[in-house]
């Protein structure tokens, strides 16, 4: 997959707008695409990483305090802030390391890609979740009395949802990616047929 530095930005800022548009608040009917779009992030803007990367992560954060300080709440005495929140960071680069990987193996549209899809969302999400979850359920004030029952349950409850909403935004991403790439082939095959 050959993309040009425009394209890349191009998807870098659809990719800012759905942030936008989604991270807002994490449990309306349209759930967070965050770990959808680190996921992208990954796999589109394989070389880019450097800057991409810290610059969504500054983009979620400005996100939290925005939606925080505007509901007149201290960013930094809301719930969702204490330790745990700074383990977003390995979260997140979990999900753009799962990205990455499925761009390393990624030879177009063949049901192998698919395959590596399923399974690299899988680990990377799982890993997300993980540290996430864990690290708020461990480190924050939040939880009182912290057992690992409690986390179990609490890993229970929580996991399969954000599986599934993460693989919904995924899955959609991937059924715009193999509309544009057929698109382009059939652009190819008609510009090499004029060419003839």
């Amino acid at each position: 997959m050959s993309l040009s530095l425009r394209q890349r930005l191009g998807i870098a800022a659809v990719l800012a707008l759905v942030m936008l548009a989604t991270r807002i608040n994490h449990f309306t009917p349209v759930p967070d695409a965050s770990w959808a779009l680190f996921f992208a992030g990954g796999f589109y803007l394989r070389g880019l990483g450097r800057w991409a990367f810290p610059a969504f992560m500054a983009l979620a954060v400005a996100i939290d305090a925005w939606v925080i300080t505007a509901g007149g709440q201290s960013f930094f005495d809301h719930y969702c802030m204490s330790a745990a929140y700074w383990f977003l960071v390995p979260s997140y680069a979990a999900m753009w390391f799962g990205g990455l990987l499925l761009a390393r193996n990624y030879r177009g549209l063949q049901w192998r890609a698919v395959a590596w899809l399923a399974a690299t969302l899988l680990v990377s999400a799982s890993a997300c979740y993980l540290l996430s979850n864990g690290s708020f359920y461990w480190l924050s004030d939040t939880v009182t009395n912290a057992t690992f029952g409690g986390w179990a349950k609490n890993l229970g409850d929580w996991y399969l949802p954000y599986l599934r909403s993460t693989a919904m935004y995924v899955a959609g991403g991937a059924v715009v990616h193999v509309v544009v790439a057929l698109l382009a082939r059939e652009r190819v095959a008609a510009a090499d047929a004029v060419a003839r």
